[in-house]
């Protein structure tokens, strides 16, 4: 029986296992809408398409299964390009499916055309435009296999409305077989042999893991192989939750704004363990003096990352679990407990520069300030709440303060740094486990990039809450202004700003403030045992600076304290 091809695009849907569409509907998809209106996949009406894409990216980082979106032609499909640069940069397996004037019209300037797939070839890890409805089903298969596999990343499918009104038989392909397309998921056993011998010589050895250990699922492992060794361990921003924060190894988090045992150690170790991470420059510094006196072991899927801005002696190309697992089994075999005796002097480091130089801030009587916020959320939300951030100085004192202990339960722009990711990306966690805690930590600049999509949550009763650190600035912008502009607060004051209470309870949500100390546990409580979104506001310290911090060009042990 022959099917349309927006029958046999929802039809592939189902068997790829999607469960929830995000999207936004306009004349070029309306075939799909047609059929969308009884089929047995849930759709979520955003309020803007960039939206869409985080919402998927979101629910992609929380369940580690591919996201997929759904947008029309022109302005549709242009709206997504900062949600697909978003989910390039940082690795995350997001399927966008967008609508295309019919065919014969592509190139004649026709209403709502615009070349999508010329516009995110740069920001894509494949994007297809679609010229055969016959070819359909294999492009989606093919999608989604490249979009899940090797290192992750969003594919762009763009479908001409005539091809999702033309027919033709179904048959969904069980296998991708592509020539050009084969990750290596095994780690070579010749080169995890030369890892493991570098390992046992060390005395100074730091695991440095990124987000690869996440996507991998290698969390347990991760924490398995350092606990093995005793080997401290730091994070990248994208690598939080792969390795508990209240472990006596971990490090916290290092690079430009990372604590100051994560970075002292870093630069002072004899042997780097990077594992599912690029060498990011906010991680690094100044590249020269980037574990300069370091042997560097570096383990990603992705062999154009390793020697990319480090070079490293010990290349290994394959997936961070297998890797981990072969190591763990190898040096398993080798002189465990005296190579622990080794570290100790080592661990006892470490324990002193924590000592010395903990994660700190002033507290002031009567003001609030945002690290306390974050502290406060950590210590009651849970181990299995899932954590979104906007982008800035949020981002930051949710990174330096909130104790990780789960893969996949932090959800935030490394790479992109995309202000308005935060909120979207919740409600996709949160369409994907209803029964979560899902909560935004939002500054009062990047939430109202976003913030329509308080409609979304109280159209499909996604109980998210949203917590703004409200300084009235565009935070780390003025830090910097601060600090290396003399003070001068160029267009960083948000002088005008909606009453937040009152914003959300014109949408229907609820909304609490904290102005004061001693209110802001009480909120959060309140907060939480509310069943529908919440929208709280935190009035904080307007002149509050996120530290440590690296200045541009400097080396990571180049760090302002206070």
């Amino acid at each position: 029986m022959k099917k349309t091809g927006a029958q046999i695009l929802l039809e592939s849907l189902k068997l790829e296992g999607v469960d929830i569409l995000f999207g936004y509907p306009g004349g070029a998809v309306l075939d799909i809408y047609n059929e969308l209106f009884d089929f047995p996949i849930k759709h979520i009406l955003v309020r803007h398409e960039q939206a869409a894409v985080h919402a998927a990216d979101g629910y992609a980082r929380a369940t580690g299964r591919a996201g997929a979106c759904l947008v029309t032609s022109g302005p549709g499909a242009t709206n997504t390009v900062t949600g697909i640069a978003t989910a390039y940069m940082d690795s995350i397996p997001v399927v966008i499916f967008s609508g295309q004037v019919p065919s014969a019209l592509i190139g004649n300037d026709a209403f709502q055309e615009a070349d999508i797939v010329g516009i995110t070839r740069p920001c894509t890890k494949h994007n297809y435009l679609v010229k055969d409805v016959t070819q359909l089903a294999r492009i989606i298969k093919e999608a989604f296999y490249i979009a899940t596999t090797g290192r992750p990343g969003p594919v762009l499918v763009d479908i001409p409305k005539d091809i999702l009104q033309a027919q033709a038989d179904f048959h969904y392909p069980e296998k991708v077989k592509m020539r050009s397309y084969n990750p290596n998921y095994e780690g070579h056993h010749g080169q995890v042999a030369k890892a493991v011998k570098l390992i046992m010589k060390a005395e100074k050895p730091v695991v440095y893991a990124g987000g690869g250990v996440v996507l991998s699922n290698a969390a347990e492992e991760l924490t398995e192989f350092s606990r093995l060794l005793n080997i401290p361990t730091t994070t990248t921003l994208m690598g939080l939750g792969g390795f508990p924060e209240d472990d006596d190894l971990a490090l916290g988090m290092l690079g430009m704004h990372g604590t100051y045992r994560a970075n002292m150690a870093v630069t002072h170790c004899d042997l780097l363990i990077a594992v599912g991470a690029r060498f990011d420059d906010r991680v690094t510094g100044k590249l020269e003096h980037f574990a300069a006196g370091a042997k560097i072991i570096h383990i990603d899927i992705d062999p154009t990352s390793i020697s990319k801005n480090v070079k490293v002696d010990v290349p290994i190309v394959g997936d961070v679990r297998d890797v981990l697992q072969k190591l763990i089994k190898s040096v398993a075999e080798e002189d465990i407990e005296n190579f622990k005796k080794t570290l100790a002097p080592w661990n006892k480091e470490a324990a002193e520069w924590k000592a010395t130089y903990p994660l700190a801030y002033k507290q002031k009587k009567g003001v609030i300030k945002p690290q306390y916020v974050v502290e406060k959320i950590s210590e009651l939300a849970g181990d299995d709440a899932i954590i979104s951030t906007e982008v800035g100085q949020n981002q930051m004192w949710t990174a330096q303060y909130y104790k990780f202990k789960k893969p996949r339960t932090f959800l935030t722009s490394g790479g992109l740094g995309t202000m308005g990711y935060g909120f979207p990306a919740a409600i996709g966690a949160q369409a994907a486990y209803p029964d979560r805690l899902v909560i935004d930590i939002a500054g009062d600049g990047s939430i109202q990039m976003n913030i329509q999509e308080l409609a979304t949550v109280m159209q499909y009763r996604l109980p998210v809450k949203i917590a703004i650190l409200n300084n009235h600035f565009l935070g780390m912008v003025r830090q910097w202004q601060e600090l290396f502009y003399d003070k001068r607060y160029s267009s960083t004051c948000m002088q005008v700003q909606p009453d937040f209470v009152k914003l959300a309870e014109a949408y229907g949500a609820k909304g609490l403030r904290a102005k004061k100390h001693e209110d802001v546990e009480k909120v959060i409580k309140e907060a939480f045992a509310t069943e529908g979104p919440v929208l709280m506001e935190f009035i904080v310290d307007q002149e509050e600076d996120v530290y440590p911090m690296v200045p541009a060009g400097k080396s990571i042990s180049e760090m302002l304290l206070v």
